[in-house]
């Protein structure tokens, strides 16, 4: 690293804590840092140099627009309301039994709620569950859709029937370690059933 240059992860933590500071009824709460990686890869890795001069001013603007869409799943106290995380998961769970109703059954039986695998899932946007490129091409598919957190609900129901014979055949602890460290896989056959779940019609 030159000398007067910054590493990566002190802007991160600038633009972390700026936010918070804006912020006070919100503050810091971890997994943010998770959403603002792959924003501000996408900037300070451009080809350019003259746009990567600004990845910090950038990734602060695009952050904070996507936290104005997704910061009614960190508060906890919202946790219940129509806009809150539980409310996305219910209607995951509900989109799986209309889409594939045997896998719906299985996780009754095994009382394998959503809590366990989908809140990571839809709280950081699946930034966790799959290497950067593919975390940047998910997130093209849900920022260019006008009701983006619908199509987010397909994608996730599109992971568990992309890997539903595993999960008929699993027990409680092989399918919990499945749906929480999901397999490698072209992300490209993901988007693709999840745009066809979101054209059927139930």
């Amino acid at each position: 690293m030159d000398e007067g240059q910054e590493a990566h992860w002190e802007v991160v933590e600038r633009i972390l804590f700026l936010y918070a500071k804006l912020n006070p009824g919100q503050s810091y709460v971890q997994g943010m840092n998770e959403i603002l990686g792959p924003i501000y890869y996408a900037f300070a890795s451009d080809p350019d140099v003259t746009y990567r001069e600004w990845a910090e001013a950038d990734s602060f603007f695009c952050f904070t627009n996507l936290m104005s869409e997704i910061r009614d799943f960190f508060i906890k106290t919202l946790d219940e309301a129509e806009c809150g995380i539980n409310n996305m998961m219910t209607r995951m769970l509900t989109q799986l039994k209309n889409s594939d109703l045997d896998v719906w059954l299985k996780f009754q039986q095994l009382e394998l709620r959503p809590q366990y695998y989908s809140f990571r899932w839809i709280t950081l946007l699946l930034s966790q569950e799959f290497p950067l490129p593919d975390v940047l091409r998910i997130w093209d598919s849900l920022f260019s859709d006008e009701k983006r957190f619908s199509f987010l609900i397909y994608i996730c129901c599109a992971m568990i029937i992309i890997i539903r014979h595993q999960l008929l055949n699993g027990d409680f602890p092989s399918d919990i370690k499945l749906l929480q460290n999901y397999p490698s896989m072209d992300v490209q056959i993901i988007l693709s059933k999840a745009d066809e779940l979101s054209k059927k019609l139930y």
